[in-house]
């Protein structure tokens, strides 16, 4: 096909063109190796290259008989595992792990014809809202390199913000698919609870907080993936509420006016907020009431502070967890030279975490999920920033030799829980959540969330926004973002410096 520009296409499209053999699935893999090696050097997006793999399943493709037949795609680097091949969870503790057999969620994506191409940068353990792993060093934004992509599926913003892919696979545990998608201009959607496969290893991920789908640049393509993907599995810890419908069908209706949009520019730990962030919240607000929305300024009736707490004493639990498997894989203790310092802290916060304090902070998510749902009988939307604050500089964020040395001495007096009952703990919560403080709860309470790329800040870098809908309410995100993406609102792909090389 001559003058064709695989990047200017989303997965839809690519597959549409495929169907009609106006290009191969071979011409359309080249195109994807080509901009993956070509840029990145300079992004270190992708950690982990399966190329000879995803030609064998291009080879033994019908190509006409699956929705995406031909897609190339890259995966994040944890839980998404392909048999045989290397998955590290960006740690170095990990470089010899092979998965013994595809991910459900891998499986699916399969079925519909995707073809992963490799692995993408993640955070130690998926543990940052940053992607700068000591193991494979930092994933940068297309939209800048100095500045972070976000995380933890940060190598997976950058991978299809640069068109290197139309899609990646994410997972969001506490924002990590909105988090990157603010920072890089995409589309990301936090499925409910239950709605996609997290086995067959495990029944639920961080006690259900965590859900698996992708990044991707158009709303269509997030509709289709999630219409093809979603459904039970086998030792499924929860099940999301039935639907029958399908997604990409319904994100072309029309929502029902007057819709009632409920918003807040204010941090729910009471941290600060930046002027950008606001701004992105109150023009799109503008916008909808304008366009016949009934819009009101209201927060959400949780307590932000107890669903910080409750989200980060499950944190600190699920990384001790992952450090004591991690003993069983590798077969013998782990010390302090095996991971990263923050992860080390985490882990000891965990072990001095107790079963009776988990559970109470477990109950909090519950208190605040039936909250939300009543909220939701009267809004159809809450919209927030999706962050508090823009993308950080690669490298600001990083433990400071000071600090290390800190973690260092309490590591070698034993002494987490001497730490916890200091506060410093909440001191480390407050510093950890107050750049990002508003993509938890919908983990916590299991709702759908999505973040829409419809700000750019003064100095060229995105900033989205947060919608959040009842739970099992997929349709109603994807018809208003579908909406969004027509308006001149909407960020084009094309707008950063690599997508449009």
């Amino acid at each position: 096909m001559d003058g064709f520009y695989y990047h200017k296409y989303d997965a839809t499209g690519l597959a549409e063109l495929i169907k009609k053999r106006e290009v191969t699935g071979e011409e359309v893999f080249k195109e994807a190796l080509i901009r993956i090696e070509a840029f990145n050097p300079s992004l270190n997006a992708v950690v982990h290259k399966f190329y000879s793999k995803a030609l064998k399943q291009i080879n033994n493709l019908e190509m006409t008989n699956t929705p995406l037949s031909g897609v190339p795609m890259l995966l994040k680097d944890i839980t998404q595992d392909v048999k045989g091949e290397r998955i590290t969870s960006g740690s170095r503790a990990n470089q010899h792990f092979r998965a013994e057999t595809d991910s459900n969620f891998v499986f699916r994506l399969k079925e519909a014809g995707l073809l992963p191409m490799g692995h993408t940068n993640v955070p130690e353990f998926a543990l940052m809202g940053v992607t700068e792993p000591e193991f494979y060093g930092p994933a940068r934004n297309p939209w800048n390199i100095k500045y972070t992509p976000g995380g933890s599926s940060g190598g997976s913003s950058a991978a299809v913000a640069s068109g290197m892919v139309p899609v990646a696979g994410a997972n969001d545990g506490g924002g990590s698919i909105r988090i990157p998608a603010a920072y890089c201009g995409l589309f990301g959607l936090k499925p409910t609870r239950g709605r996609t496969p997290v086995g067959p290893s495990q029944g639920r991920l961080w006690q259900g907080a965590s859900s698996e789908h992708v990044l991707t640049r158009s709303v269509r393509d997030s509709a289709l993936i999630l219409d093809l993907i979603h459904g039970d599995e086998k030792g499924a810890a929860f099940l999301a509420p039935g639907y029958e419908g399908s997604y990409v069908k319904e994100m072309a209706v029309p929502l029902h006016k007057p819709s009632k949009i409920a918003f807040s520019v204010k941090s729910p730990i009471g941290t600060a907020v930046d002027h950008e962030c606001k701004e992105a919240v109150l023009k799109t607000v503008r916008f909808l009431e304008k366009s016949g929305f009934e819009v009101e300024e209201k927060d959400a009736p949780v307590d932000g502070k107890k669903i910080a707490q409750s989200y980060l004493t499950m944190y600190f639990g699920e990384v001790a967890a992952t450090l004591s498997q991690l003993e069983q894989s590798l077969d013998r203790k782990i010390t302090m030279k095996d991971v990263e310092p923050t992860t080390w802290l985490l882990g000891m916060l965990g072990k001095a975490t107790s079963a009776q304090e988990f559970v109470l902070n477990l109950k909090e998510w519950d208190t605040a999920a039936l909250a939300m749902e009543e909220f939701h009988e009267t809004y159809d939307f809450y919209v927030t920033p999706a962050t508090a604050m823009p993308p950080a500089k690669i490298g600001e964020l990083q433990v400071k030799p000071s600090e290390k040395l800190l973690i260092k001495l309490v590591a070698s007096l034993r002494a987490g829980k001497l730490l916890k009952k200091s506060g410093a703990a909440e001191q480390l919560a407050e510093e950890s959540l107050m750049r990002t403080p508003f993509t938890q709860q919908a983990n916590l309470t299991g709702q759908p969330a999505m973040s829409v790329p419809v700000h750019k800040t003064g100095n060229g870098l995105p900033a989205g926004v947060q919608f959040i809908a009842a739970k099992g309410n997929e349709q109603k995100l994807f018809q208003m973002a579908y909406f969004l993406e027509s308006t001149d609102l909407w960020i084009k792909a094309d707008e950063n410096p690599f997508y449009s090389l």
